[in-house]
């Protein structure tokens, strides 16, 4: 640890879903006077509570908690948005003398707090209306092979179904003229205001990860996740919205297919076959971006409890001072 760096501390949790993460913030801040800020693009949506595995009212209860249930379902929320809200979260954790405890598994979110985000143009309201408009005559795949022409590398990144995400790159080649490559390429903004203890849990097995996964989502089931899809489908709001499963709250994993569930499109077995399916392919796209951490320490949350703990240790209170020399005699 660099003894001549002032910045405060904080530490980031971060991993695949379903790696544990929850349950370590919540020990780590009652124990050493941390508050935990939330970085899941699930959790910042009132309303999205046992699909997003979101912690329980004893757990928000127990430790101060940030960026939960701050939008409802059919408001935007940016990864920008939450990175300047992040950062006023941990200035003010860090104020009151206490940790912060960065805890999720959105990419994005991380990316644009830690690395920051070049200063591409703003949504823009009214061109995404548009585009949308184009969706619905022409599908999404004709704006995919578009976006293809403009942009290869992020077409090549980003899938032929993710409506959101083939949105939001024409709609910055539209505004600026420039792709979204282009702007990534730029130089990013200076270090954060923070040093900070970047810890990945994922279970060194695949299948370990995969096992939890599917008896969270039972469990998800038995507490009634259909029906708090139900009342999210009564809310006028949603009711009322063009295209509610094209919304970034519902495409979180899970709301979608309980969605088209309730719609009859599934039997109950596909309909938790897909959600499984769904929560799994996510984690694979968590490994592949945390992979691209190369500052962050791995750890099986399983078998390397005592490891997590040392770098804790170290992170907080440093190296231990080395024994005086032996006198010369």
């Amino acid at each position: 640890m660099d003894q001549h760096d002032s910045r405060p501390l904080a530490i980031a949790l971060m991993g695949p879903t379903a790696s544990g993460k929850t349950a370590l913030a919540l020990e780590w801040a009652a124990r050493i006077g941390g508050e935990i800020v939330s970085v899941d693009s699930a959790l910042v949506y009132r309303g999205l509570d046992i699909g997003a595995a979101k912690p329980s009212r004893a757990e928000l209860d127990s430790v101060p908690h940030h960026l939960i249930d701050i939008r409802d379902p059919w408001q935007p929320y940016s990864a920008a948005e939450f990175a300047n809200d992040a950062r006023e979260a941990m200035a003010a954790i860090a104020a009151r003398g206490r940790l912060p405890i960065l805890t999720g598994g959105t990419g994005l979110y991380f990316h644009a707090l830690l690395q920051g985000l070049s200063d591409m143009p703003r949504a823009d309201a009214g061109l995404r209306a548009e585009l949308a408009v184009e969706a619905e005559a022409k599908g999404w795949a004709a704006l995919h092979a578009e976006l293809a022409h403009v942009d290869p590398v992020a077409a090549a990144r980003i899938h032929a179904t993710d409506a959101q995400r083939i949105q939001r790159a024409l709609e910055v080649f539209r505004l600026s003229g420039r792709s979204m490559t282009e702007w990534r390429r730029r130089p990013g903004p200076p270090r954060p205001p923070f040093r900070v203890l970047k810890l990945v849990l994922a279970p060194c097995e695949r299948s370990t990860l995969h096992e939890r996964i599917e008896r969270r989502f039972d469990l998800m089931l038995e507490a009634g996740f259909l029906d708090e899809v139900r009342r999210l489908r009564e809310l006028p709001q949603l009711q009322a919205h063009p295209a509610p499963l094209e919304l970034p709250a519902l495409r979180a994993v899970g709301y979608r297919q309980a969605w088209e569930h309730l719609e009859g499109h599934t039997d109950p077995a596909t309909f938790r076959d897909r959600a499984i399916f769904a929560t799994r392919q996510l984690a694979k796209r968590q490994f592949t971006w945390l992979r691209g951490q190369l500052d962050a320490r791995w750890f099986d949350p399983l078998r390397a409890r005592p490891e997590l703990e040392t770098a804790l240790a170290l992170f907080l209170n440093g190296p231990p001072a080395a024994p005086p020399a032996a006198a010369d005699h």
